[in-house]
């Protein structure tokens, strides 16, 4: 193999599409932070996630 090769390989899609609904405050409010935070309002939504799945106490309502 010569240095001046152009080698490509095959990208790993990690992303999924999802369509949710949610409330316009809620929306408008992401939107605000987008804004101020210069990122899109995908990322906000991706960070606020990952730090409710790491930060969420599940209380099983079975054990009385």
């Amino acid at each position: 193999m010569s240095n001046d090769e152009f080698i490509i390989t095959p990208r790993e899609d990690k992303t999924v599409t999802m369509s949710i609904r949610i409330e316009k405050i809620l929306q408008e409010q992401l939107d605000e932070l987008a804004r101020k935070s210069n990122r899109s309002r995908n990322e906000i939504i991706n960070m606020a996630l990952e730090y409710a799945l790491k930060n969420v106490k599940f209380i099983d309502s079975t054990n009385d």
